[in-house]
């Protein structure tokens, strides 16, 4: 993006929500794929060897009668179940499969231990119910769900457990109790699964946060120029792949140092971050263009894939919108209010086909909509061919300003 994102203080919907916006929720989910994706699949080793674990207990340490009937419960349901979210923790099935399947998966889990609980005697239960509360915090903590998910699926368990209750499979004073030790081991998981989501969404803000103070003019809001350059060579790499034109607009204020001289530095920094917001609002009109200070009065767009007619259109878009702010400006040659030139450059890919290349086209084209009256704009003619000087990429000509 080429202005700083109005990053929440807060997720969305309200004061106790885990929501952001659905641009923000989809990057916040993008940045925790690598470390969820490794997370779950330890969790569902983890997972794998409880299973196998409790399936040795059951046959040798529980009193009888023995259990034989959870085998077809823990290797006809748990057990494929697990295998298979662990397949879908590789890296090529995680982002895509890995979130709907777990959700799915992980209820019936649920639902398969409370068939246990019920399948076991008086003398077994309390040993065996006392699984579920390893089941209720394993879904809070341990396989990525997030807060919701994991409330809804511990619901799902507690409804089937009150199910197994109401059937007559599990003794109602037994049922009672652990009822309510299950409710209280949810009030305990759902509080830390909802503080550690709540610290993880804010550490996610404040990262961006400073990503953005590093990578943003703080007068303008704009891309810095150190950022610009940053992404303008993969933009450039992405344009040449796909044998794309790219055009680069250079807008300079026009006599930027009278109005400074005459109105104050303040006056001069508020005008500049007007027509940094035109510019912006001119320039930018798909997701790929890029808007930058590049260094005092001078702002750049460069446009990915723009042909020549849509560089000139954009010109023609920041000059009305510039002119339309009526900044006043009685210390200017040329217009009563705030105006500016513009020069623009279009490359098509082939020889000299390069970001220096560009800038340096616009900044001539920009020297003659300056030396041509100013408060106009003049594109760079391909017929002059790709021909370009020595003088450092951004080193603009000084004008009287």
């Amino acid at each position: 993006m080429d202005v700083i994102s109005s990053v929440p203080d807060a997720p969305r919907a309200g004061r106790f929500s885990l929501k952001f916006t659905s641009e923000l929720e989809a990057e916040y989910r993008a940045s925790r794929r690598s470390t969820e994706r490794r997370w779950a699949r330890m969790s569902l080793y983890v997972a794998l060897s409880t299973v196998l674990g409790f399936a040795v207990i059951d046959h040798f340490v529980l009193p009888a009668p023995r259990m034989g009937n959870s085998d077809v419960v823990r290797f006809g349901l748990h057990l494929p179940m697990v295998l298979v979210m662990l397949v879908l923790t590789a890296d090529r099935f995680f982002s895509r499969l890995y979130q709907p399947a777990i959700q799915i998966a992980a209820p019936l889990f649920g639902i398969g231990s409370v068939i246990l609980a019920a399948q076991a005697t008086p003398e077994q239960l309390p040993l065996v119910a006392a699984r579920l509360l390893l089941v209720v915090f394993f879904f809070y903590f341990m396989i990525t769900l997030s807060f919701n998910a994991a409330l809804r699926t511990n619901a799902v368990l507690i409804v089937a457990y009150c199910t197994a209750a109401a059937l007559g499979f599990i003794p109602p004073h037994i049922a009672t109790y652990q009822l309510f030790v299950l409710l209280c081991a949810n009030l305990i998981g759902a509080l830390g699964c909802y503080a550690l989501e709540h610290a993880n969404r804010m550490a996610f803000l404040d990262r961006k946060r400073l990503v953005d103070v590093a990578m943003h003019d703080g007068l303008t809001g704009l891309l810095n120029r150190a950022a610009l350059e940053e992404q303008v060579r993969r933009l450039w790499q992405q344009a040449a792949r796909d044998r794309q034109p790219v055009s680069v607009v250079l807008i300079d204020i026009d006599h930027f140092k009278a109005y400074n001289d005459r109105y104050g530095h303040q006056a001069g920094d508020q005008c500049l971050r007007e027509v940094a917001r035109a510019v912006r609002t001119a320039a930018r009109r798909r997701p790929l263009d890029l808007v930058a200070r590049y260094g005092g009065e001078e702002l750049i767009a460069v446009l990915i894939g723009a042909d020549r007619s849509h560089a000139e259109n954009v010109a023609r878009g920041v000059l009305e919108a510039i002119r339309e702010l009526r900044i006043p400006h009685l210390g200017s040659l040329t217009r009563p209010y705030v105006t500016a030139s513009v020069g623009t450059a279009t490359l098509e890919h082939g020889s000299g086909y390069s970001h220096d290349v560009a800038v340096q086209l616009a900044d001539r084209a920009l020297y003659t909509a300056k030396e041509t009256g100013r408060d106009g704009w003049h594109c760079h003619d391909p017929a002059l061919g790709v021909q370009y000087s020595s003088t450092p990429t951004g080193s603009f000509r000084k004008t009287a300003s």
